[in-house]
């Protein structure tokens, strides 16, 4: 049936690729039979013969041994490649062992996507393939094009990317501790394993009250600030004060650049707040066909800011508080900021500070939101959690805008 397959489409003028499902399960029960698929394939004119590890559970030394053994008995004259499942966890190095063996080519996905828990992942294949093995794989001058596509993805399918994921993640160059950030600063290789620059990432420097002033100085010094002493001691006190109210800076990194900022002195000046308000509506019926009662919830947010000199006042309903609030506060801006129409929220996390105060509890929220290039976390505090998610969303805003500037 293999043999007769792949003659079909080599016949019409097709390239051929035989995905051999299961292989590396069936050649440890039964290698002879094994070989011999993927030899009627060969015969026939399939271009590539790929090895899968459909359930994903081998191990990089099987992988190594039984590719090595199939380039060995084919002598060159196919092409062999792996397609690779993380069921084990071991998707990536699979891959990286299937390539010392001689496989010329891998079938993954970017981040990592798939079934189950996902195929082997292309943006740790691909990096560790050419910077660490010399095998070429995309041209050298377009690695730095790795996160951003990384992060475009993730938004195309609404699949937040790990933040700790290899060489593209967030946290991937992130630096905490003094003495890691201290040696950073002298000696970038002795914490980041390559230059983050050349995979389209770049170190960052994650900021808490434990943070040294050194930590700062170097955060300043990434995102182009200049803070003096007094400015510096401002910022230290003003993060021990919130941290202990409850804010979470390492993990907010717009917030954390805004407040860094409004201590040089800047302010956001694109629109100033009057008010907010959100109302919801609980709203009970019959149902006329099954004659039970039934929810109907509507939310609705009005926004008052002045821009420019004038008082615009917005009202918009929407799914839920956050998403009204959003929509109010975009209607009253009128379309004045082209940058805001690219930034949206494509994570909201929230979590109860104080669990013995029951529903009167503090609560910490967190937004990620997107330009389409970039992401950024930032937060809100306090015990109402429409005032927490309003702050929030508003430093989200302010940070879309001012990287809209910077770009502009």
């Amino acid at each position: 049936m293999v043999a007769d397959s792949v003659a079909f489409l080599r016949s019409q003028g097709l390239d051929v690729l035989f995905d051999a499902e299961h292989f590396f399960d069936g050649y440890a029960r039964n290698p002879e039979y094994a070989l011999r698929v993927l030899e009627a394939a060969a015969t026939a004119g399939a271009s590539r013969l790929v090895l899968c590890d459909t359930n994903g559970g081998s191990l990089p030394h099987t992988v190594e041994q039984v590719v090595a053994e199939v380039v060995d008995y084919f002598g060159g004259d196919v092409g062999i490649a792996v397609h690779l499942h993380d069921d084990g966890g071991t998707g990536v190095a699979n891959a990286l062992a299937g390539v010392r063996a001689g496989a010329i080519q891998v079938q993954g996905t970017i981040n990592g996507y798939g079934e189950r828990t996902g195929n082997c992942n292309l943006t740790s294949i691909i990096p560790n393939l050419t910077l660490k093995m010399g095998v070429e794989t995309i041209p050298r001058d377009r690695l730095d094009r790795l996160t951003p596509v990384a992060h475009h993805v993730a938004e195309l399918v609404n699949m937040p990317l790990n933040p700790q994921a290899p060489f593209v993640g967030h946290s991937a160059f992130a630096h905490k501790a003094g003495l890691h950030t201290s040696a950073i600063a002298k000696r970038p290789d002795a914490y980041e394993h390559i230059d983050p620059a050349i995979v389209g990432n770049g170190t960052r420097f994650v900021v808490s009250e434990l943070s040294g002033k050194s930590t700062l100085v170097l955060k300043a010094k990434e995102l182009g600030l200049e803070l003096d002493g007094p400015q510096l001691a401002e910022v230290v006190e003003t993060l021990k004060q919130l941290e202990h109210e409850g804010y979470h800076f390492e993990v907010a990194d717009g917030s954390l650049e805004l407040l860094m900022r409004r201590a040089t002195g800047w302010r956001p000046d694109w629109f100033e707040v009057e008010s907010f308000r959100v109302i919801t509506d609980d709203r009970r019926g019959i149902d006329s066909l099954t004659g039970e009662t039934r929810a109907s919830v509507t939310t609705e947010a009005t926004v008052k800011v002045h821009v420019g000199g004038e008082r615009h006042i917005a009202t918009a309903e929407g799914n839920g508080p956050v998403n009204a609030l959003d929509r109010a506060l975009r209607t009253a801006l009128d379309g004045r900021f082209p940058a805001l129409e690219r930034v949206h929220l494509t994570d909201y996390k929230v979590r109860v500070l104080d669990t013995s105060r029951g529903t009167g509890a503090v609560t910490r929220v967190l937004i990620d939101s997107t330009d389409g290039e970039a992401t950024w976390t930032t937060i809100g505090v306090n015990e109402n959690i429409i005032e927490a998610s309003w702050q929030a969303l508003l430093d989200s805003v302010h940070f879309g805008l001012l990287r809209g500037a910077r770009a502009g």
